[in-house]
């Protein structure tokens, strides 16, 4: 894998790769015993020989983004690989040593694709070669010849190499010899947002519709999560149960409570993305309880927490920050909780164990001044920018600050997706509506540095263009429902508790 150092601009030729709108990919799989289904594939349609491994099918990864392939009955495919990028497919059987996979390459410098066994140090089985096929949607077919074919059920990750750091290559799906591949049976047809017949309901009139199949509870580290039926509709229960407060007069007329909290621990880890696999990620600055890689939300209900609104135990990180190669302090960190609908009235609490990430950690492109995603001044004026551009000089008293904006809608069925957003979307006219139609409070991150800025400045992930935030959802339910209902659909401000504020 390759270091946080490593990752740099991408060449201009690459900055008008992604002009298009990313799609959720919905990780469909049906079980076989000679082969993976074709996505969508129903119990009884066994794919034959060749079958084939979809990209996106992995069970964890670093670096890959799920997409829609543009030609007809491509489904969906694996992008913004570059060098040292790997996925993990578990439970796969080799049908033979003949292997092929399905790619597209815009970058000339190409590369090359390894599958290794057990993980991305593990023995190398075989190697696709990579060039430049004149576009990210213009595919072709390479192949390979496996050095050996082990019996049984394998693990297999597929790295990328490539002596440019810059993304170099998009995959739609493997085969891997004629007898076709197998998956293991803890994976089943799960569904994406927006998919079949009907649309997600809003939780307060009707349970949203469940996928079909069945899917893991927990984070699985790729594919679609489904909510748990049954703890989000007692927790809507409850939330509607709940009596509303008069809002007194001289209340800040504003939707919105807090928390405030300090840093928990920092690890390169992250149990959303890289979910059971320490170390893989860039470092983390951790706040709430403690985070380790398999940290799951029901870990985080067990652990003390550095957060101050009573019933709060969910966990929020983001890239550590660097100044010359060493960490630069965190002063402060703040979460609001908000609204920025039209009507707030139809905000509901978060639904149990949901998982979020925002912001983009591959995205390497330049912020000078005036640009999206900035780094600015908190309490003095900007009175410069830093040599390369990209962070600004804050005067004497001030201080370094980010602040990171979520989605305010959600699908209704997923506390997960394949990329960790594509369950999440943006309001439309003010509302919440189409694939994201429940409203959900809006989350702000705060992020004060003790810095003033200017050079030497990187974050873990690279320049400040790839600022994230990741949100696993811990609250208690019966905290975090009176604090939607008082303050946020009677859009009042309160501050860690529902409690009215003045101005």
């Amino acid at each position: 894998m390759r270091t946080d150092s490593q990752r740099h601009a991408r060449p201009a030729w690459h900055l008008s790769r992604r002009a298009q709108t990313m799609l959720g990919a919905a990780v469909a799989l049906a079980l076989g015993a000679t082969g993976f289904y074709l996505a969508g594939a129903s119990a009884g349609e066994v794919a034959g020989p060749g079958a084939r491994l979809e990209a996106e099918a992995f069970a964890a990864q670093s670096g890959a983004r799920t997409e829609h392939t543009t030609d007809t009955g491509g489904g969906e495919n694996v992008g913004w690989l570059a060098d040292g990028d790997w996925m993990r497919y578990d439970g796969v059987t080799l049908g033979g040593a003949d292997l092929t996979a399905r790619v597209a390459a815009h970058n000339p410098a190409g590369g090359s694709i390894e599958l290794h066994l057990d993980s991305p140090a593990g023995t190398l089985l075989a190697t696709f070669p990579v060039t430049g096929t004149g576009g990210w949607q213009h595919w072709t077919t390479v192949t390979a010849r496996a050095a050996s074919v082990p019996a049984g059920k394998q693990t297999l990750v597929a790295v990328m190499r490539s002596q440019q750091h810059a993304d170099f290559v998009n995959i739609n799906y493997f085969t891997l010899g004629t007898g076709g591949a197998t998956h293991a049976p803890a994976t089943a047809t799960v569904g994406a947002p927006g998919g079949g017949s009907s649309s997600p309901a809003a939780p307060s009139t009707a349970a949203p519709p469940a996928p079909s199949g069945s899917a893991p509870t927990g984070n699985s580290g790729g594919g679609w999560v489904p909510v748990d039926e049954a703890a989000w509709q007692r927790e809507l229960a409850a939330f509607n149960a709940i009596k509303q407060l008069p809002v007194p007069p001289g209340t800040t007329r504003v939707a919105e409570f807090h928390t405030d909290c300090t840093v928990s621990n920092e690890a390169k880890d992250d149990p959303i993305v890289l979910p059971g696999l320490p170390g893989a990620s860039h470092m983390h600055t951790f706040f709430g309880p403690t985070v380790d890689a398999a940290t799951t939300p029901d870990d985080l209900l067990k652990r003390p927490t550095t957060c101050n609104a009573p019933g709060d135990n969910s966990a929020y990180w983001v890239p550590q920050l660097l100044r010359n190669g060493q960490p630069v302090k965190i002063k402060s960190f703040r979460v609001y909780y908000g609204s920025r609908l039209a009507d707030p009235s139809v905000t509901v609490p978060f639904p149990p164990g949901l998982l979020v990430v925002h912001g983009d950690a591959k995205r390497q492109v330049a912020t000078p001044k005036g640009a999206s995603g900035q780094f600015w001044c908190a309490g003095s004026a900007e009175t410069g920018r830093s040599a390369d551009g990209n962070w600004p000089v804050c005067a004497p008293g001030g201080n370094l600050i980010f602040q990171l904006v979520f989605q305010d809608c959600w699908d209704g069925r997923h506390i997960d997706s394949p990329d960790h957003r594509s369950h999440m979307g943006p309001m439309q006219g003010g509302k919440c509506t189409g694939q994201y139609p429940v409203a959900v409070p809006n989350l702000s991150f705060m992020v004060n540095y003790e810095s003033l800025g200017g050079d030497g400045l990187q974050l873990s992930s690279g320049m400040a263009s790839s600022m994230h935030g990741d949100f696993m959802n811990a609250w208690k339910p019966e905290n975090l429902g009176p604090l939607v209902k008082i303050c946020l659909t009677a859009k009042a401000k309160c501050g860690t508790e529902p409690t009215f504020a003045g101005g």
